[in-house]
C-alpha cells in the first residue's frame, strides 16, 4: 500500500494541475468540459505516461527504504537509495522524540508512519513510511524501550493519564482571544457592508479575514481536538488529531524549558496553555510540536510541569519585581529561583510564565542595551536550545543580575552533575 499511496499522490498533484486542463475545450460561450473522442484522446496520450511513472516513482520509494535495529548497540541502522546507497546508523540513546502519525489517506488503510526525532537541525528527523498500525505501534515501544537501555521485546510501558481537553473548551479558548475576536467584528461588518452597499471591494476584505479565522480558529481546532496528555515511565505521551491523528512520546529529559501562557480573557477561566522547548525539533517541526497542552485548569499544568522538572513547583518559587525604575511593561514582570527551577513571568496583556530547569540550562548571560546601561539595568537569559520558550529576566538591576547570573550558573552546574545523561534512563 505504501507504493499505492506514493503513486495516488503523485496522480491527484498532476491532475490538478495538468490533468484536468486537458479536459476542458475552449467554445464560443467559454472554456467547458466536453469529452469528445479527440478531448479524451489527448487526455490519455498525456495521461498514460504519467500514470506509469507515478507507479515507477511510488515503488521506487518503497523499495529504497530499508531499516533494522542493531541488537547489539542499540542502534537504529536506516539505508535509502537503490543506486546510490546511503546508510544512517541512530544511537537510540539520543533519539528525542518518537511519534507515529496516521494522516487521514492512511487510516483508511491501516497505516501509520513513524517519526523519529533527533537532536540537530531540519535533516535530523527519520521518516519511515508506512506501516501496519499494530506494527508501528509495536516499533514505537520497541525503539523507546531500547532507548531507555531496556531489551527490545519489553512491554510497552503503562501510562497515567494526565488530562483531556474537552472540545468545548478548546473551542471557547480559540475564540475568547482578542485576536481573533477583533477578526471576526470586521469579518461580520464587512458583511454587512458588502449586501447593504453592493461594494465588490469589501470581497477582498472578507477573503481574508475568513483566512485569518481558519487559521486562528479551524485550522488549531482540527489539530489539536481529542488532546489527551498521559506520563508514563518512558516519557509524556500525546495523543491528538481529528484528520491526521499523532502519538507523540516524548523521554524522560528531552523538554528542555515550559511556557505558560494566559491571554488576558482565560483568566476569569483560569485557561493555561503549555507551551515547550524539545530538543531535536527544528524549523517546521518545531512550530508543530512546541505545544504540550493547548489548554488546561492552571494547577493541571503547574502539576505537568512537576512531571516534566521533578521536584519542580512552579507556583512555590518566590518572584520578585522587576525594578521600579524599569521601562512600564516591565514593571509587571517578576524572576525567581530555586534549587530545581529558574521562573521568569512577564506580560501585561498576554501573562507569560518560562520555566527552565537548571540541569537544561545551555549558559546564563547578562545584556545590556544603550538604555539599560544608562539605567543600569540588564537582562538576565537562562539558554535553552532554540525553540518557541526563551527564558529572559528583563528589567533588572544591574547588580542584581550579575548576583542572578552568578548563582544560576552554579546551581545549573551542580544540576548537571547529579542529573547525569537522559540517554538510557531505565538501566542507571
Amino acid at each position: 500500500m505504501t507504493a499505492i499511496l506514493r503513486a495516488f499522490t503523485i496522480l491527484v498533484v498532476y491532475f490538478v494541475l495538468l490533468g484536468f486542463p486537458l479536459l476542458l475545450t475552449q467554445t464560443e460561450e467559454g472554456i467547458a468540459l466536453i469529452l469528445s473522442p479527440e478531448v479524451v484522446a489527448r487526455f490519455l496520450i498525456v495521461s498514460v505516461p504519467f500514470f506509469v511513472l507515478a507507479v515507477v516513482a511510488g515503488l521506487w520509494g518503497w523499495l529504497a527504504l530499508r531499516f533494522h535495529v542493531d541488537g547489539d548497540e542499540d542502534d537504529l541502522v536506516v539505508e535509502t537509495g537503490l543506486l546510490r546507497k546511503r546508510k544512517r546508523r541512530i544511537p537510540l540513546s539520543r533519539v528525542q522524540a518518537i511519534d507515529v502519525v496516521r494522516p487521514l489517506m492512511t487510516r483508511m488503510f491501516a497505516l501509520a508512519e513513524v517519526r523519529v526525532e533527533l537532536a540537530g537541525g531540519a535533516q535530523s528527523e527519520i521518516s519511515l513510511r508506512y506501516l501496519g498500525r499494530h506494527a508501528a505501534q509495536q516499533l514505537r515501544a520497541e525503539l523507546l524501550a531500547r532507548a531507555a537501555g531496556l531489551p527490545g521485546h519489553t512491554p510497552e510501558a503503562p501510562e497515567r493519564p494526565i488530562w483531556r481537553v474537552p472540545f468545548g473548551a478548546l473551542l471557547g479558548s480559540l475564540i475568547l482571544k482578542l485576536p481573533v475576536l477583533g477578526t471576526g467584528l470586521l469579518f461580520v461588518f464587512s458583511l454587512i457592508f458588502l449586501f447593504s452597499f453592493l461594494e465588490g471591494g469589501m470581497l477582498v476584505v472578507l477573503v481574508l479575514t475568513l483566512l485569518g479565522l481558519i487559521r486562528g480558529v479551524i485550522a488549531p481546532l482540527v489539530m489539536y481536538a481529542n488532546f489527551t496528555v498521559a506520563m508514563s515511565p518512558d516519557g509524556v505521551r500525546l495523543r491528538y488529531g481529528l484528520l491526521e491523528t499523532r502519538m507523540q512520546t516524548l523521554p524522560p529529559g528531552r523538554v528542555q524549558a515550559v511556557g505558560l501562557v494566559q491571554p488576558m480573557l482565560w483568566r476569569a477561566f483560569g485557561w493555561v496553555r503549555m507551551d515547550v522547548t524539545v530538543a531535536g525539533y527544528a524549523g517546521e517541526r518545531q512550530a508543530l510540536s512546541s505545544v504540550l497542552l493547548p489548554l488546561a485548569p492552571r494547577h493541571v499544568a503547574v502539576y505537568l510541569t512537576s512531571q516534566i522538572f521533578p521536584g519542580a513547583n512552579v507556583d512555590a518559587v518566590p518572584l520578585l519585581p522587576a525594578s521600579s525604575r524599569a521601562a512600564s511593561a516591565a514593571r509587571g514582570d517578576g524572576a525567581g529561583t530555586d534549587d530545581v527551577i529558574f521562573v521568569v513571568r512577564r506580560g501585561l496583556f498576554c501573562r507569560r510564565t518560562d520555566v527552565i530547569a537548571h540541569a537544561r540550562a545551555q549558559s546564563v548571560r547578562l545584556t545590556m542595551n544603550p538604555l539599560q546601561r544608562l539605567l543600569r539595568r540588564a537582562t538576565v537569559h537562562v539558554d535553552a536550545p532554540p525553540g518557541p520558550v526563551q527564558v529572559s529576566a528583563a528589567g533588572r538591576d544591574l547588580g542584581e543580575a550579575r548576583a542572578i547570573v552568578e548563582s544560576t550558573a552554579g546551581r545549573a552546574l551542580a544540576a548537571r552533575r547529579t542529573s547525569g545523561d537522559p540517554g538510557r534512563w531505565a538501566a542507571r
